[in-house]
């Protein structure tokens, strides 16, 4: 069993957002970066399905060298090697693009990637490879396992869950109910420091999405108390200051 497992870098959770360039960029100073939670599952899930048969997991990250500390977390996790794009990623078809031109020719038995990244939520690289490479793709996926050359997969889907199988190869995008993630132990840490990590250089690709501005949400306001035997306060304020009726 052969997997690759796509990995993004977000913000830290508790990472104070802020812009620069007139408010065209984001500003990277002073920020800790971690690896995407959605990506967590996708590298545990594949883990749990090579390791028992000796198969290998291959990390792949698009980003630059900053990124590193972030992918040998996930080489502690047990993965066996990792791969690392040199390249700013722009967009989800730039990095679709540079995962599919290194994927191509490797023979993956199967493709995961995190459902969406926590930062910009586009959550569209999965559907992209699968166009790419010229296999199914299934979104939000809750459940997989593989028997043979075909996998059984269940997926969230409007007011429900939907299962389906599919043949080998693939790619999926894990969404929170797939697995706990894995929590590196000592032994892996120390692992992860000699294991590979080969830096490639970028497929050509133009950057099909440029930034024009970026800003940050109104702050909440406080809570405005409101008596029970005054609805028509309620209404009075739905309609003509939060203009939501």
């Amino acid at each position: 069993m052969k997997v690759l497992v796509c990995m993004s870098v977000v913000p830290d959770t508790t990472t104070k957002i802020t812009f620069t360039d007139n408010d065209t960029s984001f500003n990277a100073q002073g920020v800790q970066f971690i690896m995407n939670p959605y990506d967590e599952l996708a590298l545990t899930k594949a883990l749990d399905i090579a390791e028992p048969s000796g198969g290998t997991v291959t990390i792949l990250h698009v980003g630059p060298a900053d990124a590193e500390p972030a992918i040998r977390k996930a080489l502690s996790m047990g993965a066996t090697d990792a791969v690392r794009i040199n390249a700013v990623p722009t967009d989800s078809q730039f990095v679709a693009e540079q995962i599919a031109s290194y994927a191509k020719d490797k023979g993956f038995d199967f493709i995961l990637t995190g459902r969406e990244s926590i930062d910009y939520n586009g959550g569209a690289v999965c559907g992209l490879l699968g166009a790419l490479l010229n296999i199914p793709s299934v979104n939000v996926i809750t459940q997989l396992n593989i028997s043979g050359q075909t996998a059984s997969i269940e997926r969230d889907i409007d007011g429900g869950r939907e299962t389906l199988s599919c043949s080998l190869p693939f790619v999926a995008s894990a969404q929170k109910d797939l697995c706990e993630p894995r929590i590196p132990n000592m032994r892996g840490i120390m692992a992860a420091r000699t294991k590979p990590l080969q830096v490639v250089e970028p497929a050509t690709s133009q950057n099909h999405v440029a930034y024009s501005r970026f800003e940050l949400p109104q702050p909440k306001q406080g809570v405005r108390m409101i008596s029970a035997e005054n609805p028509e306060e309620l209404l009075h304020l739905l309609r003509n200051e939060a203009k939501v009726i």
